[in-house]
């Protein structure tokens, strides 16, 4: 299962996530919180998240860190 819209400052687990807005490809080592795309100051970003190609994704705790 594929999961989009997965804010930035999201908790996540080691995996592969492609930006929504530029589709720049980001490999996360380690569980962490989702960093904002490194993109975002070269191309408009407008939805502010992450699409989960492989990787456990959002912990059900904070699914949504920022009150989305």
């Amino acid at each position: 299962m594929i999961k989009t819209g997965v804010p930035y400052g999201s908790d996540v687990s080691a995996g592969k996530y492609r930006c929504d807005d530029c589709g720049y490809i980001y490999t996360n080592q380690s569980k962490t919180s989702l960093p904002p795309c490194p993109r975002i100051n070269q191309i408009p970003h407008y939805r502010h998240s992450w699409t989960i190609l492989n990787g456990q994704g959002d912990a059900e705790i904070d699914p949504y860190p920022y009150g989305r």
